[in-house]
């Protein structure tokens, strides 16, 4: 059945029968996702089921055998290059252990994709750089640390404030919350939460974390069998009669939060 026009108005990333292989090895067949403006989406999956091979396809930076992928309702195969551009200013991405380049502090980081999409003077980059430390909670003084100097909470908004550097409408989060303390995670969720409605982000969010699930994400997919095997609430994921993802959602990691739910 077709969605309806004013849900379909509001997909900012529409992914369509998406094959991606190595070799004789193919890891997605036909997947099919769309994302909805304003949503947080959670999307999970066993180990080396292709989360992170979806993720970096749809930004191009592994290729597809097949498939359509369509961002702001732009096919990128067909755009022109003032509308690549135009794209990729609208993205964000997080990248799970922060990939903040080590010679550069923390401003200079968050400077980068200044530098590589806008022409700014010092100053202003400057000035939106110590914008960006503020809105993602960390010191002003975090500015001039480099990367070796900080705690794995402030890589993490570190990494994320450079997502942000461009004001991006939709922002690819993966694994943002591993290897933080379980304290520190749930004020990463709230701060993804937070950005989200107070600027309007769309959020594509890979994790393995069932506290995040519960808590902040609108919707959850499922990848399995090489494609997205279901996709909704948490009440869906709980009734949907997979072994693997009963013993995801009803397991003995996700028992207390289910009683909660």
């Amino acid at each position: 059945m077709d969605q309806a026009p004013e849900k379909q108005d509001n997909v900012v990333l529409s992914v369509k029968d998406l094959t991606v292989g190595f070799g004789s090895n193919i890891v997605l067949d036909r997947l099919n996702l769309d994302i909805y403006r304003g949503e947080i989406l959670g999307f999970v999956g066993a180990s080396g089921t292709g989360k992170s091979v979806l993720m970096r396809t749809v930004l191009r930076l592994l290729p597809r055998r097949s498939g359509n992928i369509r961002i702001f309702g732009t096919d990128f195969d067909k755009a022109t290059q003032a509308q690549r551009l135009a794209l990729d200013m609208k993205l964000g991405v997080l990248f799970q252990h922060g990939a903040l380049f080590s010679s550069l502090t923390v401003k200079e980081n968050i400077q980068v994709p200044m530098r590589e999409y806008l022409d700014l003077p010092q100053a202003m980059m400057d000035e939106l750089a110590k914008l960006k430390i503020e809105l993602v909670g960390l010191a002003p003084e975090a500015a001039d640390k480099y990367p070796s100097e900080l705690s794995g909470g402030m890589i993490k908004r570190a990494a994320l404030a450079r997502a942000l550097a461009l004001d991006p409408a939709l922002v690819f989060l993966d694994e943002p919350t591993s290897g933080l303390d379980p304290i520190g995670a749930a004020e990463f969720d709230e701060l993804i939460a937070k950005l989200r409605d107070t600027l309007g982000l769309t959020v594509y969010m890979v994790t393995h974390d069932l506290d995040s699930l519960f808590s902040v994400c609108d919707r959850i997919a499922v990848l399995g069998q090489k494609k997205v095997m279901v996709e909704g609430t948490i009440e869906d994921m709980l009734a949907f009669d997979d072994a693997w993802v009963q013993s995801y959602f009803k397991g003995k990691r996700a028992r207390s939060i289910v009683r909660k739910a």
